[in-house]
């Protein structure tokens, strides 16, 4: 009787364990959101955003539901590339405002209970940061923060060729010659925007001080910029031409074997997250947490969350940009099963997911998948679980403005173009100012001229707009974000099938809680689907929300055998008996505690 007792006690506990509600952290349940403050809001007529204006809107980040929002630099910069070239890590760009400025933003945010992330960029500065211009001069102790090359010697005489074929992402030669140092420097993007050198520890060192420097300011982690950038192979060998693109000086004329991705990357990744982990337990408070950019394959990308062995920990979150890279507005409901799959089944074990749908390097979400199917991709990017990302605007369906003219363009990816071809390189139109309402400038700036051009379609696109109507992508997206507090969301299990050609559907099962399935049309058609492939639902599902244009409302109910939905549709339901529905088939539990128990009494009956 006493192995008896035992095994139903073990049995017992693993029934408990299975399905149970994590403790999450703040961070692997929110909703993140990128501003790009130059195009947020203007506070002072300037026809520019600023730190001022971030703290008048942030209320509407409250609104929407955010947890979380990170901005692209504000440090002092240039602006070469619009603050991604810095000269000060320490100091706030004149444009944005004032170190107050930033302290009152701090202080806002957290009354409101949001947290500000930075944006960090370590692979390179500005060449007029003091680092560079004294490595420039010579100066002992800087002489090597940057990547300097003699270069090859010139067979016809004068002055040496470049080390190698290296390009910049930002077209054209990655080297370029000092005059003043008798040397080239290494530049993965712009001319003025130098590679730092991490193999001088020094580097990595100040770099490490920076991060310290705001997180005493009360920022709560950095979005890590062009992280695979950080190293480049010691030898400068030529990397191998891609036959498939003809113009040497474009990005893609090369396969970028020896400038990304090289492990030495992920050993100051590991260091910056053993920093910020002492931080926390040096000062208190809540996690500090890292997020990297890597557009790279995905063993490369799973290596940010920790090494090989498992012994050290990298990003909380690494980007995961499959919605970006691998799907577009003519995939179908198997891409999007595959590429949901795909990442849930390359994260290692005891991780958190997250889902990027845009940012400020790529068309709008509304753009890119068509604006038909804003609602659908912000659902998933809701209800999936884990970490959301949404980029500002397209919580209310923004869209790229495409007609910016070559003299209005800002970007230098096109601007090292031409008339003909920079439509096809620039970032521009996913970076237009944000559409508060109908007034001038669309509410963004009272200026005459602002740094870009505002969509036209601002009259009627608009987030006053979206507020004031009885149903909207913005009405809808709040209530999205209310939803995915439940503790399914944050917690329950996810189960993903395409159901027909261009209709898929995801279920979120949590034991003794709610079961939710969320069923999403990307085709133009309405079509009739089965959810029987879910083998845990029961016939009736009740719906909990439903796309602006859906023919659902709240409270309808649906049948699981001929589930009919609209074309672009998507719609949440739950099961009505979801508890005893999931309880009686959690992870084959009871099956396994039935078996136990039987096995038990044998072994009992056996003793007697």
């Amino acid at each position: 009787m006493r192995i008896l007792l035992l095994a139903v006690i073990l049995n017992w506990n693993l029934l408990s364990i299975c399905g149970d509600e994590e403790n999450k952290d703040w961070w692997q349940t929110t909703v993140f959101y990128q501003i790009y403050p130059r195009s947020f809001q203007d506070s002072n007529g300037d026809g520019i955003g600023d730190l001022k204006g971030i703290t008048s809107r942030l209320d509407h980040l409250k609104e929407a539901g955010v947890g979380a929002t990170w901005l692209s630099p504000i440090f002092k910069s240039p602006m070469v590339d619009f603050g991604y070239d810095i000269s000060d890590y320490l100091s706030i760009q004149e444009e944005y405002g004032t170190m107050e400025d930033f302290d009152e933003l701090i202080a806002k945010a957290k009354e409101l209970g949001i947290k500000i992330i930075l944006d960090f960029v370590p692979n390179h500065s500005s060449d007029k940061h003091e680092w560079f211009i004294k490595s420039e001069a010579k100066d002992p102790e800087y002489i090597d923060f940057y990547i300097w090359h003699d270069g090859k010697p010139n067979p016809d005489g004068g002055r040496n060729l470049e080390p190698n074929n290296w390009v910049s992402v930002f077209y054209g030669s990655a080297w370029t010659w000092s005059d003043k140092r008798q040397q080239y420097y290494l530049h993965q993007f712009t001319k003025q925007q130098p590679d730092l050198n991490y193999r001088n520890p020094k580097v990595v060192e100040r770099m490490s001080d920076v991060l310290r420097f705001w997180l005493k300011k009360g920022v709560y982690g950095f979005r890590v910029d062009a992280i695979n950038h950080l190293f480049e192979v010691e030898d400068f060998i030529d990397e191998p031409v891609n036959a498939f693109d003809p113009d040497p000086k474009s990005y893609g004329h090369l396969f970028h074997y020896y400038t990304v991705d090289l492990n030495e990357v992920y050993d100051v990744v590991y260091q910056w997250r053993d920093l910020l982990d002492d931080f926390k337990k040096t000062h208190g408070g809540e996690t500090r947490i890292m997020m990297t950019e890597a557009y790279a394959n995905m063993s490369f990308v799973m290596r940010y969350y920790e090494n090989d062995e498992g012994t050290r920990k990298g990003s909380h979150i690494p980007f995961n940009f499959l919605m970006i890279s691998d799907l577009n507005g003519d995939s179908t409901a198997r891409d999007f099963a595959h590429t949901i799959s795909k990442w849930m089944n390359y994260m290692p074990v005891g991780f958190t997911a997250n889902w990027v749908m845009g940012n400020h390097d790529n068309s709008r979400v509304a753009s890119r998948y068509g604006v038909e199917r804003i609602d659908a991709l912000n659902t998933m990017l809701l209800t999936l679980g884990g970490v959301g990302i949404t980029y500002n605007g397209e919580e209310f369906g923004m869209v790229d403005y495409k007609n910016i003219s070559w003299k209005d363009t800002q970007d230098p990816a096109a601007c090292n173009t031409n008339p003909d071809v920079y439509q096809k390189y620039s970032r521009d139109p996913e970076r237009t100012p944000f559409q508060w309402d109908n007034t001038k400038n669309a509410g963004f700036s009272t200026a005459d001229k602002t740094w870009l051009p505002v969509n036209p379609n601002y009259v009627d696109l608009n987030l006053k707009a979206e507020k004031e109507a009885e149903h909207s992508h913005f009405k809808f997206y709040q209530k999205l974000t209310k939803l995915r507090q439940h503790k399914t969301f944050q917690n329950g299990n996810i189960k993903v099938q395409a159901l027909s050609k261009y209709v898929f559907a995801f279920v979120r099962e949590l034991r003794d809680s709610d079961t939710f399935v969320v069923v999403i049309n990307l085709g133009a058609n309405a079509e009739e689907v089965s959810l029987k492939p879910f083998k845990t639902l029961h016939d009736k599902l009740k719906v909990v929300a439903a796309a602006p244009t859906s023919q659902y409302h709240e409270g309808d109910e649906v049948s699981t055998d001929d589930l009919k939905i609209g074309q672009y549709d998507s719609i949440i339901l739950t099961d009505v008996n979801h508890i005893n529905n999931f309880a009686s088939k959690c992870c084959g539990c009871n099956m396994l505690l039935i078996s136990s128990m039987l096995l038990a009494w044998m072994l009992a009956l056996n003793n007697f």
